[in-house]
């Protein structure tokens, strides 16, 4: 018997015109462990929220879901709501005590055990998620790692059948991220938990999943192993742009037979390129400028001879006179013309920078200048008047009304001329969208304000890889016209494509920072998965057009150094 089945599950949300799902059928064997991926907008969101009852989403549902043989609608509230876990996006967004120790009491509690279960579970869960050393701390103190680890722990320690996850690592640093994804899958192995996970960082979890389903428009795409899913992708580029590189280069390069799926896989395939000396004449039409998936305009320097959009020198800043420094003498500036992408581990103070250079806070000392004024000189509402303008990391934060298109129109949104099509989305309440919708649309009413100076925290989560390369154009073109861009963000991937200059900070500083070929070449763990899997192999890649590109120079020069009559073959 499934532990998870779908029939005919289709879903249109309150007020839309069109259904968000249709006619969706699968089931997830006990002990399972599925990803559900697809562009954003394709209805991921909605299908996990239909599966766990207590956030089934306003509107009409037809078909039936059922949780081990029994539809949802017929369970009892007590066992419908621990029987299925559910750890969110947003890691702030589940917790809702003060300390560590009682937020995993809380569900307890709710379930009604007696105070020597709940301590018997809660000192299990603690020991086995290696919690000890901050059982007792304020939630408020703990790095974004940290709070998402626990409300995961929060989750398991009421021992659900199956576990939901909704981009669990989408706000989490590369390093997090992949312990995150480790520890799910140990639950799923060791526990034999089920799982049901979505994800756009597909570089780890899909090697270790036993099933792959793909959502396009509300549809059920393909369902079936990792390998045979990602080969149903063929010919679908935005698609693939969101499978783990050694897959992309895979296709990229036109190669048969199955798909390699982890940089191990990778790097062998590259390997045996090397070796064998020669690129299927295929890779040809894909890496040439015509058949680019990935079309960036041609990146142009930032304008010299100009003031910086943003310098920031030498600033400390603490949220409490007895708090620690969260940023401790960072120096950074930024030029008109200029992206900048800023990552580091969560808690590094990348988020508290970036609100220094909106002037939402002040540092205690040192000074923070934008096109060469004290931000203190700009008086009233003027430094936000077509000056500078911030995407926070919260984006349900910007939105103010009912309708997206109200929103559009209340932020001075050009209709016809938005940056990102929205127009299936005018009637939906900004809430009902999905994660990366809702980016999309708090970006445009962002951009309608034409600033000279664009600070961005995290734009990518939620996004599928089609729209983090569009939202990459999109920058090159923007900064083709003079704004400056400075971008906090965990996307590796993503800095590579469109950054001038990447920089790390580190505890409260800027450690290092060069040019995206430089910075991702010389980490070995901050760093693009492309660049790990060539690295001693291929010079300097840290994309999969840069790899795909390299073997092809390699197999022309040695088609060039050959004989003639094996040139002529």
């Amino acid at each position: 018997m499934a532990m998870v089945e779908l029939k005919q599950v289709s879903f249109t949300y309150a007020g839309a015109a069109s259904p968000a799902l249709r006619e969706i059928s699968f089931a997830v064997e006990a002990g399972e462990m599925v990803c559900i991926c697809g562009a954003t907008g394709s209805g991921k969101s909605t299908l996990l929220r239909l599966i766990k009852r207590e956030l089934t989403p306003q509107g009409q549902l037809t078909g039936q879901i059922c949780l081990e043989g029994v539809p949802l609608s017929n369970l009892p509230e007590k066992v419908s709501a621990f029987s299925v876990g559910y750890v969110a996006q947003r890691p702030d967004e589940q917790i809702v005590t003060d300390k560590v120790w009682h937020e995993l009491a809380f569900g307890l509690e709710n379930m009604g055990l007696s105070q020597q279960e709940m301590a018997r579970r809660i000192a299990e869960t603690a020991a086995y998620f290696g919690m000890e050393s901050w059982y007792e701390q304020p939630v408020d103190q703990l790095s974004g790692g940290q709070k998402q680890l626990l409300n995961l722990a929060a989750v398991m320690v009421m021992q659900p059948k199956v576990l939901i996850l909704d981009e669990p690592t989408a706000q989490l640093d590369p390093i997090a991220a992949a312990d995150f994804t480790a520890t799910v899958h140990r639950l799923n192995r060791e526990l034999g938990l089920t799982v049901l996970v979505i994800e756009h960082r597909l570089e780890e979890l899909l090697p270790l999943c036993d099933r792959v389903i793909v959502l396009e428009e509300g549809r059920l795409l393909t369902c079936g192993a990792p390998r045979k899913a990602v080969a149903s992708l063929t010919g679908r580029k935005e698609l693939l742009l969101g499978m783990p590189a050694a897959a992309q280069l895979h296709h990229r390069l036109g190669r048969s037979g199955e798909s390699p799926l982890s940089l191990t896989e990778g790097r062998r395939m590259v390997e045996a390129l090397l070796a064998e000396g020669s690129v299927p004449s295929q890779a040809e039409a894909e890496s040439s400028p015509k058949g680019n998936s990935q079309p960036h305009p041609q990146r142009t320097g930032a304008v010299t001879g100009a003031l910086p959009a943003l310098r920031i020198q030498d600033a400390y800043f603490r949220y409490q006179r007895n708090s620690r420094d969260v940023l401790t003498g960072t120096s950074l500036t930024v030029q008109p013309g200029e992206i900048v992408c800023l990552m580091g581990g969560n808690g590094s103070g990348k988020s508290t920078l970036l609100s220094l250079a909106a002037g939402l806070q002040r540092p205690q000392h040192g000074q923070v200048e934008v096109f060469g004024q004290r931000i203190s000189a700009y008086k009233g509402q003027s430094l936000y008047q077509h000056c500078v303008a911030m995407l926070p990391q919260d984006v349900q934060t910007v939105f103010l009304c009912d309708t997206v298109s109200e929103e559009l129109r209340q932020g001075g949104c050009d209709l016809s001329a938005l940056p990102f099509d929205l127009t299936h989305l005018m009637d939906r309440h900004p809430y009902d969208l999905s994660g990366g919708e809702q980016q999309l649309l708090a970006m445009a009413r962002v951009l309608a304000q034409q600033p000279r100076l664009m600070l961005m925290d995290e734009p990518t989560k939620g996004l599928d890889a089609g729209a983090r390369y569009r939202l990459g154009a999109l920058l090159q073109r923007l900064k083709a016209q003079g704004m400056a861009v400075l971008i906090v963000t965990h996307d590796v991937t993503f800095a590579a494509q469109c950054a001038d200059r990447c920089a790390l900070l580190f505890r409260g500083q800027v450690v290092s920072q060069s040019e995206p070929a430089a910075f991702f070449r010389e980490n070995l763990f901050y760093t693009t998965p492309v660049s790990r899997m060539t690295r001693g192999l291929l010079t300097g890649c840290v994309t999969v057009e840069d790899a795909a590109e390299a073997l092809l120079d390699k197999a022309r020069d040695q088609l060039s150094s050959a004989p003639r009559e094996v040139q002529n073959q």
